[in-house]
């Protein structure tokens, strides 16, 4: 009897759950439905939402979205329903406005890769707006400032930059891989951090979109929150749409040079010295140590 009364239980539990999941996806679906008419309605050009927005039926969503997974750990279970690439800011402003108004999270992505999965995964319904189609880079060489969006990559900024002079250049990381978006509003430091500072120290302005859809500048967003945005995380205060940063004078030519040693010829004793002289040279000279393992597909493919 008893046996009998636990399988029954678990019957209704089971229906109840299956219920649930079937609701959830339901309200799911409408919400994603909901969004896109709002979407349609707030972009007027019906042409220009189609190739904007993907959703699993487009035969390239997969494409797309794999695009963003550079670490095979982490559960692609949570993809989101629709990824939408805007060519402007209007674009953004629709797709912040549609996403409140309909009640879903909204992933940034910028031209980059994402180890931690943070822009392309949420356990709860939501829509990534990936930032690649916003990549201009604008260089003045007067003034020694660029406008840099943020869909753009490090590597696009260095070669635009040696493109229009070669006594200038930006202090940002070594990967040319490596989105602006999130290596400028996450701090940012490089080769020439020792004598420039980060990424973050040389931002003199930003243009961001607010929850509320207003695009903001330094001077109207104020400085508190132009604080927060270099080195706090672009998606924490609003989605920045591209940054003002400084150029920096260097040589026509640097000197680059590598020493390598493995432990049977003294390498630990080489890190000892290292970490007790590396803070105290010249702010021109940087030593950057590595330590990798000889038998790693890494080092095998240096």
């Amino acid at each position: 009897m008893q046996q009998q009364t636990i399988m029954t239980t678990f019957k209704k539990l089971t229906i109840f759950v299956f219920l649930s999941i079937c609701l959830s996806s339901s309200r799911a679906n409408n919400t994603h439905d909901d969004f896109l008419e709002c979407l349609s309605h707030k972009i007027m050009n019906s042409n220009s939402t189609s190739q904007v927005i993907y959703t699993p039926n487009n035969s390239s969503y997969s494409t797309l979205y794999n695009s963003f997974t550079s670490n095979l750990r982490i559960t692609s279970d949570f993809k989101p329903s629709i990824i939408f690439t805007p060519n402007d800011e209007s674009q953004i402003q629709a797709a912040i406005y549609c996403s409140k108004k309909h009640g879903l999270q909204i992933r940034i992505r910028g031209g980059g890769h994402d180890y931690e999965g943070l822009s392309y995964i949420s356990e709860t319904p939501f829509v990534i707006i990936d930032l690649r189609n916003l990549r201009s880079i604008s260089i003045d060489t007067e003034d020694k400032t660029a406008w840099i969006q943020a869909g753009a990559t490090l590597g696009e900024v260095y070669y635009r930059i040696a493109e229009k002079s070669q006594k200038l250049a930006f202090v940002a990381g070594v990967c040319p891989t490596v989105g602006v978006g999130g290596h400028f509003s996450g701090g940012g430091y490089g080769m020439m951090s020792r004598k420039f500072g980060t990424a973050a120290d040389n931002i003199i302005d930003a243009k961001l979109i607010d929850a509320n859809g207003r695009i903001l500048d330094r001077k109207s967003m104020g400085e508190d929150l132009f604080w927060a945005i270099r080195g706090g995380g672009g998606t924490s205060f609003g989605l920045i749409i591209s940054w003002k940063v400084k150029l920096l004078d260097i040589p026509e030519k640097v000197t680059v040079f590598n020493v390598t040693r493995t432990l049977e010829q003294n390498a630990t004793q080489l890190v000892y010295k290292w970490k007790h002289i590396a803070d105290k040279v010249d702010d021109n000279l940087l030593l950057r140590l590595f330590l990798r393992s000889t038998e790693s597909p890494f080092q095998r493919g240096q």
